[in-house]
């Protein structure tokens, strides 16, 4: 499994402090099948743990996801600022997602290289917090 982060969810992960490991969390229960929301056309929307909140009280994450393959942190927001996201967004947020799933290796690669995605450790690899 390979994770990723948009530009965009890197610089909200870091503002928030939001771990490297509580994102692998959050896949790790997908690929279990423990998918909080199933929105269609690839998307997942999974909770992430708040500092002192646990899940329930934490993070909403939306995410192009691909089981034992590829996952990409679209978006994020705190559920105690707002429901859910609007059609607008979520529209938005489906054809980004579409995007980054069905991106080839090589595409994949480019976009690490000029940040529009950053990679994280998942599984056997160590994951870090933002530095």
């Amino acid at each position: 499994m390979e994770v990723y982060l948009t530009k965009w969810m890197t610089r909200y992960s870091r503002r928030e402090g939001i771990s490297h490991a509580s994102l692998c969390e959050a896949i790790g229960r997908a690929e279990k099948g423990l998918i909080d929301a199933d929105l269609g056309g690839g998307l997942i929307k999974q909770r992430v743990a708040r500092a002192g909140k646990g899940r329930s009280g934490g993070y909403r994450t939306i995410i192009a996801y691909r089981r034992l393959g590829r996952a990409v942190f679209l978006y994020g927001f705190v559920k105690s600022e707002r429901e859910n996201i609007g059609p607008d967004e979520l529209s938005s947020v489906s054809e980004t997602g579409a995007v980054w799933l069905a991106a080839s290796e090589a595409r994949i690669l480019r976009g690490v290289e000029s940040g529009e995605l950053e990679k994280i450790a998942y599984g056997s690899e160590k994951t870090e917090p933002h530095s």
